[in-house]
């Protein structure tokens, strides 16, 4: 790939008009370096507060589907390290709610690091969404944040599925949306905060894995709305 001068930027060429669906996540390997992995979660939560949109979409998605009340139920599915749930609570604070945040993933890995940061009004569960559909557990709004991409079209169905069933209010499932522009920019920007961890591999495998708008537009049931969100967003919702 080369520069307007004549230079090059030291990036592959690469063919993102399809989903690279044949390429699997450093932190997803079950044997990967726990330090390494340990140090990602905690990383990614400062490329995810510059980079994921959530403050704004905690604003324009979040905030209108709570009750009247100021109280309510936010649920975190695939939370990773926390560090969604951990603002959200933060967020609700500072603009007047009361609201109780849960995390699960399946992932034991991913609870013990966000259980290090669990602050009040957080807690954090190995458990998956069926889990919580079983039990017959029910939230105002549900949230995630880069799940999508990691599901097969079985698994992705079922997780939407499960997350209309405990949303009493919203589903809101934020993920990367495709484009040059988004690989482009994070292999740029990438090395600054990677060192020692997956950041940068599986940031740009996340990237060449997720949707474009009119494909996460035509993969999801009905009822499902697609959103384009900045910066490189998309947004899959639905309103109870």
């Amino acid at each position: 790939m080369s520069r307007p001068d004549g230079g090059s930027t030291g990036l592959p060429v690469l063919d993102l008009r399809t989903r690279a669906l044949d390429l699997t996540e450093l932190m997803d390997d079950p044997d990967c370096d726990p330090r390494a992995l340990a140090r990602t979660f905690r990383r990614f939560a400062l490329v995810n507060a510059l980079v994921s949109g959530w403050r704004s979409a905690w604003r324009t998605h979040v905030v209108p589907a709570l009750p009247v009340t100021g109280r309510g139920r936010v649920l975190d599915l695939g939370c990773g390290g926390g560090d969604l749930a951990r603002a959200v609570v933060r967020w609700a604070a500072s603009d007047g709610f009361d609201v109780e945040v849960v995390g699960v993933d399946p992932d034991p890995r991913a609870i013990e690091a966000a259980s290090r940061r669990a602050p009040r009004g957080v807690s954090f569960r190995q458990q998956s969404s069926g889990d919580l559909v079983a039990a017959g557990e029910r939230f105002d709004v549900v949230v995630s944040n880069h799940v999508l991409h990691h599901l097969g079209d079985d698994e992705r169905t079922g997780f939407l599925a499960d997350s209309a069933a405990l949303a009493s209010g919203r589903s809101v499932h934020s993920d990367i949306r495709r484009s040059r522009e988004a690989y482009r920019a994070y292999a740029l920007a990438s090395p600054l905060v990677s060192a020692g961890t997956f950041v940068r591999v599986d940031g740009l495998r996340s990237i060449r894995r997720s949707f474009t708008l009119a494909e996460l537009r035509d993969t999801l049931p009905s009822g499902w709305r697609a959103e384009r969100a900045s910066p490189h967003r998309v947004l899959a919702v639905r309103d109870a």
